[in-house]
């Protein structure tokens, strides 16, 4: 089992406290990957994804966001994708702190994609790479245009207002892979209010449209048949980039969670050697 050391991590942008974890490797490590988990789940989901960047030396770190966890914050809820990217540019700061000579990487997956790109487009901190895992862009289905003009109504008025989101345990994985986390634990949550919404849905558009500015090598994974977050959508950013610096990779019957998936640790060797060749 590889032990994690705790810490808490102050927002700029209110002072709220993160939770934030550091998994340090064995030895001087080859990089550092920052972490940034989805909607309603936590840091804790995530070792699929941190036990083999762990074991291919890298030094990793996560944090749960404002909202989720055992971070403070209103759950499910942030006002402006600001706030989110803050945080997670405050992660950086500090990995970067500890770490100051290793290359620095940025791993969103789903909403915590979301919150990668906006975060690499909008303060530019200076990385060797960015990996990007069903970013939530858009969302896999369209709501009716009644429920979106509703959600913008209530979120101008009522951000805070929280419903649930949905989300089925058969929708995220496909059964097989024994690394595969459960969404039912004690710090889980599926929860999301209409800011939350709104700045998400906002900001995917935006960092889709914004793509061309994003000059970093940057690697995109999407599932064929994610029922959550838009595979298309991820192409379409893929695309606006220069294809010398993005690498796509379409995972043929993928669903949302790849690194849960029974391909999960073919995937993730997959990052782990894309992360290498670009130390």
């Amino acid at each position: 089992m590889i032990q994690s050391h705790a810490f808490a991590l102050a927002s700029p942008v209110d002072g709220i406290r993160l939770q934030a974890y550091e998994w340090p490797a064995a030895k001087a490590p080859v990089g550092v990957v920052c972490l940034i988990h989805g909607m309603g789940e936590h840091q804790g989901r995530q070792m699929a994804m941190i036990r083999p960047l762990h074991e291919a030396g890298f030094t990793v770190f996560s944090y749960d966001q404002r909202g989720h966890g055992r971070s403070e914050g209103r759950r499910g809820h942030a006002r402006y994708i600001e706030h989110l990217t803050r945080d997670a540019e405050a992660l950086l700061q500090e990995a970067s702190r500890r770490h100051p000579a290793a290359p620095m990487f940025l791993y969103g997956h789903s909403m915590g994609g979301n919150v990668a790109v906006n975060c690499a487009l909008r303060h530019r901190p200076k990385l060797s790479g960015l990996v990007l895992s069903s970013p939530w862009l858009r969302l896999a289905f369209q709501p009716p245009g009644w429920k979106v003009r509703l959600s913008r109504m209530i979120g101008s008025i009522w951000p805070t207002f929280t419903q649930s989101a949905g989300l089925q345990p058969g929708e995220l994985y496909r059964a097989g892979n024994p690394l595969a986390a459960s969404n039912k634990d004690e710090w889980s949550h599926g929860q999301i209010s209409a800011a939350m919404f709104n700045t998400i849905s906002d900001g995917g558009e935006w960092a889709i449209q914004q793509g061309g500015e994003l000059r970093m090598p940057t690697l995109i994974m999407h599932g064929t048949a994610d029922r959550i977050t838009s595979a298309p959508a991820s192409r379409q950013l893929a695309d606006a980039m220069d294809p010398s610096l993005c690498t796509y990779l379409s995972i043929e019957g993928g669903y949302h969670e790849l690194h849960h998936d029974p391909e999960g640790p073919e995937t993730m060797r997959i990052v782990t050697d894309w992360l290498a060749a670009r130390l």
